[in-house]
C-alpha cells in the first residue's frame, strides 16, 4: 500500500508500546502511514522519542514539557531541552500548553512554562505543538499575546468549535484532527473537519489515546490514523487520497521536510 499518511502526533514512546513499538510501526506502514512525529513530553518520553527518530528514517521528534508536568520545569530541564531541540530530527517543540482538567500545576505556573517554551521555540525557529484541555480561552490569549505567527504550529487534537478554529488559524496555527472525529456525538469536531482550510489540516492519532471507531476504548496506534483521514474525506466529500496527500504535504511543509 502507498504510504500516503503522516501521523503528526503519536506516543510510540510510552509504556503502552514498550513491547511492540516496532511491530506497531510495521502495522502502520501496512495501513499507509509513511511518516510519524513521536511526541516527548517529559524526560523519559523525550529520551525515547529521540531514540526512535534516530533508529527510523521515517520518524521525527517533537519534544517539550507537558502542562501537567509544569510544576517540575526547572532551569536544568530548560538547559537539557535547549540542547536536545538542536537534534536534527527534532521538527517542532511541544507538546506545550494548558491543562485545566487534570490541574496538576497552578494555572499561573502552567502559563509561565507555556510562555517560556514559546520564547524558546521562537528563538530556535521551531513550530509548536499545543496541548489544550478545558483551557481554550487562556490558550488563545497566550498564543495571541506571544505572537506565534512567525513560527506557527499545531492545535493538537483540536476539539474547539469553528469560531475558535478561525481564531487559531488567524494566529498562523494548523488544525490537527484526531480519532475523535469518528465519534458520533463529536459534532463540533465534525464541523471543524468540514470547515478548516484544506492547506491547514493535519491528521494524528495521539496513540495510545483516543482510538477511533471501530477501536474506541482500546489502545490506539498509528495505523489507525487511516480512519481519521477516511472520516474527514467522508465529511468533506473528498477522496481518502486527496486528504492523505494534502495533510502529508501540509505536515512536511510545516516541519521543513519538503526536501528530505
Amino acid at each position: 500500500m502507498d504510504k500516503l499518511l503522516f501521523d503528526t502526533h503519536t506516543h510510540l514512546n510510552v509504556d503502552a508500546f514498550a513491547d511492540d513499538a516496532d511491530a506497531a510501526i510495521v502495522r502502520a506502514h501496512e495501513a499507509g502511514v509513511g511518516r510519524f512525529a513521536v511526541v516527548g513530553f517529559d524526560a523519559d518520553t523525550i529520551k525515547r522519542s529521540l531514540e526512535l527518530s534516530a533508529k527510523y528514517p521515517e520518524i521525527y521528534s517533537i519534544i517539550g514539557w507537558h502542562p501537567t508536568e509544569a510544576a517540575t520545569y526547572t532551569a536544568a530541564v530548560e538547559d537539557s531541552l535547549m540542547a536536545l531541540l538542536e537534534e536534527k530530527k527534532v521538527v517542532a517543540m511541544g507538546e506545550m500548553g494548558l491543562d485545566y482538567h487534570w490541574d496538576t500545576a497552578p494555572h499561573d505556573v502552567q502559563a509561565k512554562v507555556f510562555r517560556r517554551q514559546i520564547a524558546i521555540a521562537k528563538e530556535l525557529e521551531l513550530p509548536i505543538s499545543i496541548h489544550m484541555r478545558d483551557a481554550i480561552e487562556d490558550t488563545y490569549r497566550i498564543l495571541k499575546e506571544e505572537d506565534v505567527r512567525d513560527i506557527g504550529g499545531i492545535m493538537h487534537s483540536f476539539s474547539g468549535d469553528v469560531n475558535y478554529m478561525k481564531k487559531f488559524l488567524d494566529l498562523g496555527m494548523h488544525i490537527s484532527i484526531s480519532g475523535v472525529v469518528t465519534f458520533k456525538k463529536a459534532t463540533e469536531v465534525h464541523e471543524v473537519a468540514k470547515a478548516a482550510p484544506i492547506e491547514k489540516l493535519l491528521v494524528e492519532t495521539d496513540a495510545p489515546y483516543l482510538a477511533p471507531v471501530p477501536f474506541r476504548g482500546k489502545r490506539n496506534e498509528p495505523a489507525y490514523v487511516r480512519y481519521v483521514a477516511e472520516k474527514i474525506a467522508e465529511l468533506r466529500g473528498q477522496t481518502f487520497e486527496q486528504i492523505a496527500l494534502q495533510t502529508t504535504e501540509n505536515a512536511n511543509k510545516l516541519f521543513g521536510l519538503d526536501d528530505k
